[in-house]
């Protein structure tokens, strides 16, 4: 398990450099989810299935989505030459190769996966929920008005404003 969780390790360092140090707001985003599918290859390999699952889901998943979309939306960092690059090997080598390491690595610890011992108890996702929607409830609620706080104020920069020039202004 070591060898596997210093791999997936690496691969989240990896990918994680290259979203932040990223030209393109597209190609971060993209690693940055690489980054977020190692870390959750990581809670796997630590014996938290249901962690994993639910970086996989809501980070991976839902989040990186909705900023991938706000990201075409305010179209930041597109271009038409840029789109002609992807068709070059170069531009999807290294997320190429860093997605196959980690998925190696995560088919080769799931045929090394030890049984869980019977004294251990395992929380089911039905006690997360209550625990969330009882317990953390404020923090669910602060973090889903600020996603959407996020949502509201990436529509309202990237909107195209009209510009209104007086009608004695105009040139006929």
């Amino acid at each position: 398990m070591n060898v596997f969780f210093y791999i997936a390790a690496i691969v989240a360092i990896v990918s994680t450099i290259m979203a932040i140090s990223g030209k393109n707001a597209i190609h971060s985003l993209l690693y940055l989810i690489l980054s977020l599918l190692a870390v959750s290859v990581i809670f796997y390999l630590l014996s938290a299935p249901f962690i994993a699952a639910l970086e996989v889901i809501i980070y991976a998943g839902a989040i990186m989505v909705l900023f991938i979309f706000v990201t075409m939306m305010l179209n930041i960092g597109l271009e038409r030459e840029s789109e002609n690059k992807w068709l070059k090997p170069r531009m999807w080598i290294v997320p190429s190769i860093l997605a196959v390491i980690l998925l190696v690595t995560l088919i080769m610890s799931l045929k090394n996966v030890a049984p869980v011992s019977p004294d251990k108890e395992a929380i089911l996702p039905k006690q997360v929920g209550i625990s969330l929607f009882s317990t953390y409830l404020l923090g669910v609620e602060i973090a889903a008005i600020l996603l959407m706080a996020g949502v509201i104020g990436a529509y309202h920069l990237g909107s195209q404003k009209k510009k209104v020039i007086h009608r004695f202004l105009k040139t006929n």
